[in-house]
């Protein structure tokens, strides 16, 4: 290590209540968020009969959540930064858990879409304040390690967790169930969160807010993620996904162009010093462009292919689940090791190993044979991969960004699986050439291979990031727990 250690208050000594208490209610609030992207897919058919959709307004169902939810993250980290990391959190939870129960009583397509975003909405002001007040709760090093473990369980797990229980609530009760599920978690969480969560804030962030940079980016985000929504029916050369695209991309112009002039800009230049955070932002949209778009082409590869019924698709995944769950809690001890840099390779190699073995997938295959492996093998990667990748990216954050940065990592997972998911579907669609079962299995084989390349590009890219942590002492209002915002000054090989 460079320059001399400084010993550094333990995260036990936060002020009030246990660390790992507040280390359960956002891992609670992480795995809600998470769960409600994926379960919903299993139940889609059913709601689309119960509410009379059509097959062209059905997508809405899983868009209005995404756009929202993807849209509003860099704001919502940023407010938590200025009004409060546990304000916001709070808020977001609260928002959150109404719009589920809203969602369970939707009447028509309209309103179970306009809950949606709702719910979306919600999930953009938590998801970062949440990760934020991780951050300056857990000192940077092992125990913070520890706990984004704990938390990358969530996120790597809930996924598919969300189609295990969508299958089993959809087949056993009824869809509104996928909502109701909320209800319990939401209010826990919004009674327990003022006295066991400790407030803070960035204290040179003062009052004054980027409307003119928030506005831009969050319609630049919104709209990229219609735009790519938009590509997997209209095609990605259609007038109107080009032009979607094309307005998303000058949004994203003026905003830089917003930023470099704003007093208080809403994602300060500086938080991008050296190229860990910027690079690890990059390497999580490959990971979840490979999650994502493997969850849904197996899902359709199931119940198509197969013909395993919503229920029994959800147990499939489950070793998947579980396989998360294990090497989100075991890799962060391999990152306190080894660095996250030689853990992330490692992770995307498994990911990379898991998309290859699909590549020879029959098309009546065997689960235990011809998929079995696989999901082990992503498991390991995902398990991996999101831990390491996290605790680089946030390695060395100021305290003050802690809002921002936790937004930008939770928008390069929620973009890079929009984009991953759109660009995956096409070239499997186009590579397919025909309707029937062989060909469409051959479309899958095409676009795993592509997955592939894409993980073994994820891991030689990792191997030019520089992990650098830094050791200050920041200045945080007084409501900031004890041995937050401690950063290391080192620079890990």
């Amino acid at each position: 290590m460079a320059g001399s250690s400084i010993s550094l208050p333990s995260a036990s000594s936060t002020r009030g209540a246990s660390p790992w208490v507040a280390l359960a209610l956002i891992v609670a609030a992480q795995f809600m968020v998470v769960l409600d992207l994926s379960i919903v897919n299993v139940a889609l058919a059913t709601i689309k009969s119960d509410l009379g959709f059509s097959q062209t307004g059905l997508q809405w169902v899983i868009t209005a959540y995404a756009i929202l939810f993807g849209g509003f993250l860099l704001l919502g980290g940023r407010l938590a930064d200025i009004l409060g990391r546990r304000r916001i959190f709070i808020a977001g939870v609260a928002l959150f858990t109404f719009a589920s129960i809203l969602s369970g009583l939707a009447w028509s397509p309209t309103s179970l879409v306009i809950f949606r975003g709702i719910q979306g909405l919600g999930g953009a002001l938590f998801a970062p304040a949440g990760l934020s007040i991780l951050m300056t709760t857990f000192r940077e090093g092992r125990e913070r390690n520890l706990a984004l473990g704990i938390w990358g369980a969530a996120s790597g797990g809930g996924a598919a967790v969300g189609v295990l229980l969508g299958g089993v609530l959809t087949s056993y009760l009824s869809w509104p169930w996928i909502f109701y599920l909320n209800l319990p978690v939401g209010l826990a969480l919004v009674l327990l969160a003022p006295r066991r969560l400790a407030e803070s804030r960035a204290d040179n962030a003062g009052r004054h807010f980027d409307v003119a940079g928030a506005s831009a980016i969050t319609a630049s985000l919104m709209v990229l993620v219609y735009a790519l929504t938009r590509a997997t029916q209209s095609g990605w050369s259609s007038l109107s996904t080009v032009t979607l695209l094309a307005t998303a991309a000058l949004l994203g112009v003026a905003f830089l162009a917003i930023e470099r002039r704003a007093e208080s800009p809403l994602v300060p230049f500086e938080v991008f010093r050296g190229n860990t955070l910027a690079t690890a932002n990059v390497i999580t949209t490959i990971i979840a462009s490979i999650a994502f778009s493997q969850f849904f082409l197996l899902t359709l590869y199931l119940q198509q292919g197969l013909h395993y019924s919503a229920a029994e698709s959800g147990l499939a995944f489950t070793a998947i689940a579980g396989t998360v769950a294990v090497m989100s809690n075991v890799s962060q001890r391999f990152v306190t090791r080894f660095g996250p840099r030689r853990v992330l390779v490692a992770g995307l190699l498994f990911m990379a190993a898991s998309e290859g073995y699909l590549v020879r997938l029959p098309v009546h295959g065997h689960y235990v044979t011809d998929l079995l492996p696989a999901f082990i093998l992503v498991g390991l990667g995902m398990g991996t991969s999101f831990v390491a990748v996290t605790i680089a990216a946030l390695a060395g954050v100021p305290g003050r960004d802690a809002g921002i940065a936790s937004g930008l990592v939770n928008t390069s997972r929620q973009i890079g699986g929009a984009i991953g998911l759109a660009a995956i579907t096409t070239i499997a669609s186009s590579a397919a050439g025909g309707n029937t079962l062989a060909a469409t299995t051959h479309g899958y084989r095409v676009a795993f291979g592509t997955l592939t390349v894409l993980a073994l590009v994820g891991a030689v890219l990792t191997t030019t990031m520089r992990v650098a942590h830094r050791h200050e002492s920041e200045t945080m209002t007084a409501d900031t727990p004890a041995g937050a915002g401690l950063a290391v000054i080192e620079e890990a090989a």
